[in-house]
């Protein structure tokens, strides 16, 4: 069954990946990134990392979505977003079909302090026993997410940093970029 789960949570992924290409409204393709994220985050819960999953939906859903909402809120008096409507019903059909999918999966997921979940009888007595001698760090939250998975934190710091400076720098603008055939105001 969990097999069955990752094929059909990466087909959405695929299907998802092509949308956001596809479409041309930028409100609605911010909102297919999020879902994409969530579905990402999905498939790292059927793939028993929960915590990966958290900062996922964290990361990628919650702030990257909020963040590329602002930047579209900051620029949007300035460029036209051409928006046909006919990608939106497409966009909304994706969005229900991904969130009964998403809700179908989360039945496999351990119940909160489950004793015999695989984080806690493969992964959890080996950092335990070992990790204070392995990484030198006392605090065991820390040992994980620095020593075991240091790269992994450095990289999601480094992505929450970049888009957070790109914001920055376009809220920061004195400038607004013109649309091509407008005429700046001159008061």
């Amino acid at each position: 069954m969990s097999l069955l789960v990752n094929i059909v949570l990466l087909s959405f992924l695929v299907i998802m990946a092509i949308a956001v290409l596809r479409i041309k409204n930028l409100l609605a393709m911010a909102m297919l990134f999020g879902l994409y994220s969530l579905l990402v985050a999905g498939l790292f819960v059927v793939l028993d990392a929960p915590d990966v999953a958290f900062t996922e939906a964290a990361v990628g859903t919650g702030i990257s979505t909020v963040l590329m909402l602002v930047t579209i809120a900051s620029v949007r008096d300035s460029h036209e977003v051409e928006n046909k409507g006919r990608n939106s019903s497409l966009a909304l059909l994706l969005s229900v079909v991904m969130g009964v999918a998403l809700m179908y999966g989360i039945h496999d997921i351990a119940e909160l302090g489950d004793p015999t979940a695989p984080a806690h009888t493969q992964v959890a007595a080996r950092f335990i026993e070992s990790g204070q001698a392995e990484t030198g760090v006392p605090n065991l939250v820390t040992a994980v997410l620095a020593s075991y998975r240091g790269f992994d934190t450095l990289g999601e710091v480094t992505v929450v940093l970049t888009a957070g400076l790109g914001i920055l720098l376009l809220l920061l603008r004195s400038e607004k970029p013109r649309v091509k055939g407008k005429k700046k105001d001159a008061g």
